[in-house]
């Protein structure tokens, strides 16, 4: 394609060079670059890919995009815009031929549930026979193929490749996470999003954001792009959502007289089963995920492929028979305690996995988690109190402390939980306090692992090691075996 064709629709401070060079690569990394490469110079967080035009130049690229002026040999074109990651979004949308007009685009934002809502959706897309794409936290599939993933939402150009790839294997519909750095980023823009879902916003990567404002505003982005939204009106900021949305909107909730609601919700060890009431059918769900945030996660789900036009039964078999890595997912044990590894990592998250459990637990709750280093600090008090509140003992250990040290983490968290009466333990070798949970449970416990759900590593300071909480469980328990 030529450069002049892919750089059309952006808004050029200045050019200087040829735009009739032909574009057969496109890259943001300039170790990515080669002769016929358009080298677009993007302002990270740790490298600013200006410094790396040498490289770029040096590997055959002729063209680049960058955000400020630069010094460059002869013959070399340089197209100057206000912001590159705007303009990678755009150049690899043209690039890829605007592959997301071609199918359903449904993205899922909010603080929590963007994973199993958007499983759920892809289990209905699935069971009315289409052919799924799915991108997010956990993986990207295409189908039933899977595809590997390093973050929520891909890098821009990488989003392009991907639903590029999604078309040419004749995908009817991609169902994506949405995070709100991707929104901040311009990860997704360019991409035509159908539909649009607002789970829920709470306290979550002020680290990034710096203000709870910035992090609504960032969500709110998504509602300015999409052709339809369903909002979470039950929460406050959803209804603020609804005020700056600029597409169709249509509401779901349980507290609320919403367009999509929840009603006779019966709440099983298990599962969760309700009566759903719409503009289209009414009709009975079952879900067999437990908790009343399971609801509302069905509910979005269930309003999303209502729009899409599948019929109830079809949404009734994908609800009935969706399976979420690592979202209260119980762990076989063969013992008289129960094992549940779950998500939850930010302080809104902790609680509704804890109170989920509390309200069927036979007996005790154990709570054992930690918070990530490098992250908002203010959230890891709050969550020790929560569950210091909501817990009969916590287990307070590491989760991905990256460069800081685990033990100053735990502190911050004793903070919280020192405001309540609840007995716990403190302990930093995540394995070790796995361990101990199980050592000391009692018969019919509940030992809740919360933090890691989905993932297979913890990240320190100078290595990322493979630890699978499925796997350490059954290495104990076969440990604990071997000494009785």
């Amino acid at each position: 394609m030529l450069l002049k064709e892919l750089i059309k629709d952006l808004e050029i401070v200045d050019v200087t060079g040829d735009l009739n060079l032909e574009v057969n690569t496109i890259a943001y990394d300039s170790r990515k670059t080669r002769s016929g490469s358009l080298f677009v110079c993007v302002e990270g967080f740790k490298a600013d890919g200006h410094k790396f035009i040498p490289q770029a130049i040096e590997n055959g690229t002729r063209a680049l995009l960058v955000q400020r002026e630069v010094e460059v040999p002869e013959g070399i074109t340089v197209i100057r815009v206000d912001d590159t990651r705007y303009a990678l979004a755009s150049v690899a949308d043209k690039f890829h031929g605007h592959p997301s007009g071609d199918f359903n685009l449904v993205g899922v934002t909010g603080t929590k549930g963007k994973t199993t809502t958007t499983y759920m959706i892809k289990s209905i897309l699935e069971m009315y026979g289409q052919k799924t794409g799915l991108i997010g936290t956990i993986s990207n599939k295409i189908g039933d193929e899977v595809l590997p993933t390093d973050r929520t939402t891909p890098e821009s150009y990488d989003l392009q490749e991907l639903f590029g790839e999604m078309v040419e294997k004749q995908v009817n519909s991609v169902v994506m996470e949405v995070s709100s750095h991707a929104l901040d980023l311009h990860r997704v823009s360019c991409s035509e999003f159908d539909i649009g879902v607002f789970t829920n916003l709470s306290r979550d990567h002020l680290d990034f954001h710096k203000t709870f404002e910035n992090y609504l505003a960032a969500k709110i982005k998504l509602f300015k792009m999409c052709k339809k939204g369903l909002i979470n009106v039950d929460s406050e900021y959803g209804r603020k959502v609804v005020e700056n949305a600029e597409c169709e909107v249509y509401t779901f909730g349980i507290d609320s007289s919403a367009d999509i609601r929840a009603v006779d919700i019966v709440k099983h060890p298990d599962s969760v089963e309700f009566k759903v009431i719409t503009p289209w059918f009414t009709g009975d769900i079952a879900v067999n995920i437990p908790g009343k945030f399971s609801v509302y996660n069905a509910l979005g789900a269930i309003g999303s492929c209502a729009l899409m036009g599948i019929p109830l039964e079809y949404i009734q078999k994908g609800l009935k028979n969706v399976t979420v890595p690592g979202r209260a997912e119980v762990v076989q044990t063969g013992t008289d305690y129960t094992i549940i590894i779950d998500y939850a990592h930010s302080p809104d998250s902790l609680e509704n996995i804890l109170t989920t459990v509390k309200g069927y637990a036979p007996a005790r709750v154990i709570s054992l988690f930690g918070c990530g280093g490098d992250r908002d600090k203010t959230k890891r008090p709050i969550m020790g109190e929560i569950s210091g509140k909501l817990a009969d003992f916590t287990v307070i250990t590491s989760d991905n402390p990256r460069t800081e040290e685990p033990a100053a983490i735990i502190n911050d968290i004793e903070e919280g939980i020192k405001k309540t009466t609840s007995a716990y333990i403190t302990i930093v070798d995540r394995r070790e306090a796995i361990k101990y949970a199980m050592q000391h449970a009692q018969p019919k416990d509940i030992i809740v692992l919360a933090g890691k759900g989905h993932e297979t590593y913890i990240m320190l300071n100078d290595k990322t090691i493979h630890f699978d909480e499925r796997e350490v469980v059954r290495e104990i328990l076969d440990e604990m075996n071997v000494n009785n």
